[in-house]
């Protein structure tokens, strides 16, 4: 295992109880203190039984803070460290604590500087709760010891006796992680977190977290550029784009022969989209002369197609739509 605090050996410099850790600027929690807690990558301090009293806790690497004036201590963890817990309590339960704990003789009563995983003791209760922890440590894992646990009679069931308590910090800048510990205020304007999956960004100014939502972009729109299919004649066309999101709108004189409706409408070509403004896949946009409707395909070749047909026209003929009457699309979809 390895500790260096930042401030205490000149680079390069290492003596028999200290090994140089990698340092950074890692993210604030104010103008001079840490958020201390795990370096993400792989899976840092993974707990697994070795045993029916004892916990593998895994490699990794962390970000201690002491006091303000301690500053924080980068930690490596380079080999599996093994602790054993002591037996259950008679009667009710525990939560013990597996936390990483920096000493330094230079603030506390201790003669070297190092870092250990080490074992915190809870109180055994009807309703136990994890243990304080000391100064300048991080709570790794919390591990309910059952009431008379002890090897002799099966220890304790790894299973369901682990909580994570792992909590994770990052370069300046960097996006934290989710994990326990993940409820947090941010430092600075404009810091990130990833919550669950969703990435947050947080406002100094109302002091809470936002859902990050990318800038908007101006809106785009167009009034031409389309093909017209024989037998139509356009009236009047707009589309208008936002965030990739499409609006299409336009209508069409039928100047060619009555399409008829029995037994259904053949498939009969309107117009053709512009380059850039077709949907990504096959959509069904609405039709309608005022007295019958129906459904009209936009490929993603932007070809709108009338493909079926409910109703007649104004001389409620049997006719799907009669020479010289409109016909108008509209449609809204996802690029």
């Amino acid at each position: 295992m390895t500790v260096r605090p930042a401030w205490l050996l000149p680079l390069g410099q290492t003596r028999e109880d200290t090994r140089l850790a990698p340092v950074g600027t890692w993210s604030p929690e104010t103008e001079i203190r840490t958020r201390d807690g795990v370096i993400p990558g792989g899976n840092p301090f993974a707990a697994t039984g070795a045993g029916a009293m004892s916990l593998q806790i895994g490699v990794g690497r962390a970000a201690v803070q002491g006091t303000t004036a301690q500053g924080a201590y980068p930690v490596a963890v380079d080999a599996p460290e093994t602790v054993t817990f002591t037996a259950g309590a008679a009667q009710f339960a525990r939560i013990d604590s597996v936390i990483l704990r920096v000493y330094d003789g230079l603030f506390d009563q201790n003669e070297n500087t190092l870092a250990r995983i080490e074992i915190v003791e809870g109180t055994a209760s009807a309703t136990p709760t994890a243990p304080t922890l000391p100064a300048c440590s991080l709570r790794l894992w919390d591990v309910t010891v059952p009431a008379g646990a002890s090897a002799g009679v099966g220890g304790i069931n790894w299973a369901s006796a682990l909580a994570d308590r792992r909590r994770f910090t990052a370069a300046v800048g960097g996006i934290i992680p989710q994990g326990w510990g993940l409820s947090f205020d941010g430092a600075y304007e404009g810091q990130y977190r990833d919550a669950d999956g969703a990435l947050e960004r947080w406002n100094a100014t109302d002091g809470e977290w936002e859902t990050y939502r990318p800038p908007e972009r101006a809106a785009e729109t167009i009034s031409g550029g389309l093909t017209t299919a024989a037998g139509w004649s356009l009236t009047s066309f707009a589309a208008r784009r936002r965030n990739g999101v499409v609006q299409v709108l336009g209508t069409w004189a039928r100047t060619g022969a009555n399409l008829p409706s029995t037994p259904n409408i053949a498939d009969t070509l309107v117009a053709t989209l512009p380059n850039g403004w077709s949907p990504v896949l096959l959509v069904e946009a609405v039709g309608s002369n005022g007295y019958g409707f129906g459904a009209v395909a936009i490929g993603a070749d932007g070809k709108m197609t009338l493909r079926s047909w409910a109703g007649g026209g104004p001389n409620l003929s049997t006719s799907a739509l009669e020479k010289d009457t409109n016909l108008r699309i509209s449609a809204t979809f996802v690029q």
